[in-house]
């Protein structure tokens, strides 16, 4: 036989791609704890939702792609009154939900933000639960999209644990489509082949550069790039339903398939042998870990890596404020992540650079004792030089036991320190935080605080007698999970 010959052996489905497809057809979720965070979960992302479409730049977005279209038993735009078919509707749905760096977040070999994928799940739900009314059978519950919610968390974290996409380049936002993809068709209806198509047809894809996150090339891209992946995974999975065959060998073809192409020096950092890298690793087999341990920003619309100093920078304020003019230095200890992914020098030109700057996150609470969505925009910025003044006294080093603890299973802290110090000699306290408010281990404490912030976002878009109306179905766990999607989706329309 010549050596130039291809053999033409069609493969099972790659093995991540048939553990996939088991987990959403045949987990049962039996947890308390993530059926409940999820519930906070959706409050936490329809409230982001909300507040987003305060800002032109998110609703310019948004609606159909033909103007005046209408669309029978299409799905609805939370917030709004469009009703546009499911594939648009998770694009603005995902969106609006990411749009302002404000909800879930995932942290591990790689990042992102699982309640990305509530675009395609909500959107779906709607657009499902119309139709099954329509041919006299009962719509989906919101039991149904919780449960949703739960898998494609687990699904996107549990591939992040160990696998780092961001050290070969490529956004997270790749997992939105992988784990959209899987539950959407397992919503559909789709078998177990049909699931695994859609899955592998999102893996096919590739991924995003994430050159739209970093210096010098942060953008909004970053802010509706998790709408468009949730969006992708939608029409895959209505392909797949229609019978579109998929590509079982995606993951693990040689030279063609996506861990040769695009993900071999991705563990570099772990010291594997070549053959070696060039497969993903698992810490966990899937469950609701995720969900479980899911981390809420609660108290300001930042990248992750910054909570902690941002809250350090709030206590430390009062200590500050009246000295601005006298600071000579802040020293910012923090973990390795967060120099790599948020630590920026020189001008920064646009809100979505500045919320992905350390610097920038930092010295807004220092000044102000706050940090919302306002603080990022170009009026405020270019009214403030005294950002850029602390930003250019911040001294920013790693601190290797917060890197080591950002990386333990059992702790997955995300920790900054901030220590101001003065022209006299004089300093502040040194103030540091190793948990968020959003983090599992401070949900007693965090939770009030999601709900008062979900309160606050509501009253952005809807009228007291509303926002109270649907923030007391979201409070009661039974209720809302018994409630049909079409009844929740009918609160949300304004």
């Amino acid at each position: 036989m010549s050596a130039n010959v291809e053999m033409n052996e069609r493969p099972d489905y790659d093995e991540v791609i048939q553990n996939i497809a088991d987990y959403v057809l045949n987990y049962t979720i039996d947890s308390d704890e993530a059926m409940d965070t999820a519930r906070n979960c959706l409050m936490d992302t329809l409230g982001c939702g909300f507040l987003a479409l305060r800002f032109p730049e998110c609703t310019k977005h948004l609606g159909p792609l033909v103007q005046g279209t209408v669309v029978p038993y299409g799905a609805r735009v939370p917030g709004t009154r469009y009703e546009l078919d499911p594939v648009k509707a998770a694009w603005d749905i995902g969106c609006m939900i990411r749009w302002l760096d404000f909800n879930d977040t995932w942290l591990a070999a790689e990042w992102g933000h699982p309640s990305d994928n509530l675009g395609g799940i909500l959107a779906v739900a709607d657009h499902l639960s119309k139709v099954r009314v329509a041919n006299g059978q009962a719509a989906l519950t919101m039991k149904d999209v919780l449960e949703a919610m739960v898998k494609a968390h687990e699904i996107q974290g549990v591939l992040a644990l160990e696998n780092s996409f961001n050290r070969v380049g490529l956004c997270h936002v790749l997992l939105v489509r992988v784990a959209s993809a899987a539950v959407v068709t397992q919503m559909m209806g789709g078998t177990r082949e049909q699931i695994m198509a859609a899955v592998s047809q999102a893996w096919v894809d590739g991924s995003a550069l994430r050159t739209y996150r970093h210096a010098p090339n942060a953008g909004s891209r970053k802010s509706w790039a998790a709408g468009d992946a949730t969006s992708r995974a939608v029409r895959l999975a209505d392909m797949s339903l229609r019978g579109e065959m998929g590509i079982p060998g995606v993951l693990t073809a040689p030279q063609w398939g996506f861990y040769d192409v695009s993900f071999s020096h991705t563990n570099a950092d772990l010291a594997l042998k070549p053959e070696q890298d060039r497969v993903f690793r698992f810490q966990r087999d899937y469950g609701t870990y995720v969900m479980e341990n899911v981390l809420f920003k609660i108290s300001f619309p930042a990248e992750f890596h910054s909570q902690t100093a941002c809250e350090a920078a709030v206590r430390l304020h009062p200590q500050v404020k009246d000295r601005i003019a006298e600071i000579e230095k802040i020293v910012i200890e923090t973990h390795e992540s967060a120099i790599r992914i948020i630590s920026k020098e020189g001008p920064l030109a646009n809100p979505a650079d500045r919320d992905h700057c350390l610097q920038y996150m930092a010295a807004v609470p220092l000044l102000f004792g706050d940090l919302v969505a306002e603080h990022y925009e170009d009026e405020f910025h270019a009214a403030q030089p005294q950002i850029d003044e602390l930003r250019a006294k911040m001294q920013i080093s790693e601190n290797r036991q917060y890197s080591k603890d950002y990386h333990d299973p059992d702790k997955r802290s995300i920790a900054n320190a901030m220590q101001v110090f003065f022209s006299d000699g004089s300093s502040t306290e040194k103030i540091a935080i190793e948990y968020p408010l959003g983090h599992r281990r401070r949900r007693a404490e965090g939770i009030p605080v999601l709900e008062q912030k979900f309160r606050r976002n509501l009253a952005t878009r809807f009228p007291a007698a509303r926002s109270e109306s649907i923030y007391a179905l979201c409070k009661n766990a039974g209720q809302l999970q018994e409630t049909s999607v079409i009844d929740f989706m009918d609160l949300l329309v304004i």
